[in-house]
């Protein structure tokens, strides 16, 4: 890939994609609306699979019963929608994280992207949207080296870089060793960053209500799952939840910067110790979002869900 073209590659895009989403479904109740706006938006996005991500926490033991969890989710997702024939092209990702940086975590997942990236060019990218640990996606590369030439890569994964320790966020700090696969394997990456920059997208039940609400099955599953959750801690008081994932889908809709800022930067380096060491001048750019229009960005995410 010439510069030239790699910089056209991080860059949003025009007209109709193809997109691969890659997500933990089941970790937090964001993923959903993410899944829900990808869907909706059908005149801008062809999707060629949904891979369920690995996680683990206090709802998943292990990184497997993460990925099996968020591949149920997914599939309750579909149903609610209507959209039967997608759950097809689901597929459940890696059982365990990358043991090193150049072992690959087998997959149905990181198989299918593996295959997909060859039928794609440069100049016709593949995009993969990534909303979770990025196992899968380092995984495909390490598979196949084309991803990296014939994709692009969104992922909402670690925090602002002006943040301390900003790979100690969620998503970058289950597989440290699959973001240096990603980050150092060349391909056009857009970051978007969790703290300090996506955390603006918060909502409230009652925004929630307002417009969701008695809209479908699908806004109402998301009005009251986002509810239960935030009531589990917080019930009786003030609380808002952000929704972080739909900034990954809305990067992609961001044609004249309608939605987000963002700029060109040197690729930074996660470490081990869950810190940033910066770009040097030899380093590669990346895309680097570093604020967002929250009303704007719930003002479509709306309009979309509810109009389903």
């Amino acid at each position: 890939m010439t510069h030239e073209q790699y910089l056209k590659n991080l860059a949003v895009p025009a007209g109709p994609i193809d997109v691969v989403l890659d997500t933990d479904a089941y970790n937090e109740i964001d993923d959903q609306f993410a899944i829900g706006y990808l869907i909706g938006k059908a005149e801008q996005f062809r999707i060629r699979a949904i891979c369920a991500a690995p996680f683990s926490n206090s709802k998943a033991a292990t990184a497997a019963e993460g990925m099996e969890k968020s591949y149920d989710e997914t599939l309750k997702l579909l149903a609610l929608m209507g959209r039967e024939e997608l759950k097809k092209k689901v597929l459940r990702g890696s059982q365990r994280y990358l043991p090193d940086e150049q072992t690959a975590v087998d997959s149905p997942a990181a198989r299918r992207m593996a295959a997909l990236a060859e039928e794609y060019t440069p100049q016709r990218p593949l995009y993969i949207i990534a909303i979770g640990a990025i196992t899968n996606v380092a995984s495909a590369i390490l598979q196949n080296p084309h991803v990296a030439e014939n994709c692009v890569v969104v992922w909402l994964g670690g925090h602002g870089l002006h943040m301390p320790q900003g790979a100690s966020e969620f998503n970058m700090k289950q597989d440290i060793a699959a973001a240096r696969v990603v980050y150092g394997s060349g391909v056009p990456l857009v970051l978007l960053p969790c703290a300090g920059v996506v955390d603006r997208l918060c909502t409230s039940r009652y925004e929630l209500q307002h417009w969701l609400a008695g809209k479908s099955a699908l806004c109402d599953y998301l009005y009251e799952n986002t509810v239960r959750e935030a009531e589990s801690y917080a019930a009786g008081k003030p609380w808002t939840r952000v929704i972080w994932d739909v900034s990954a889908v809305a990067w992609l809709l961001n044609a004249d910067g309608r939605l987000m800022k963002d700029k060109v930067i040197s690729c930074p380096v996660p470490e081990y110790d869950r810190t940033y060491t910066p770009g040097g001048e030899d380093a590669r750019p990346i895309r680097y979002v570093c604020w967002i229009d929250r009303d704007a960005v719930f003002e479509d995410l709306f309009d979309t869900l509810s109009g389903m």
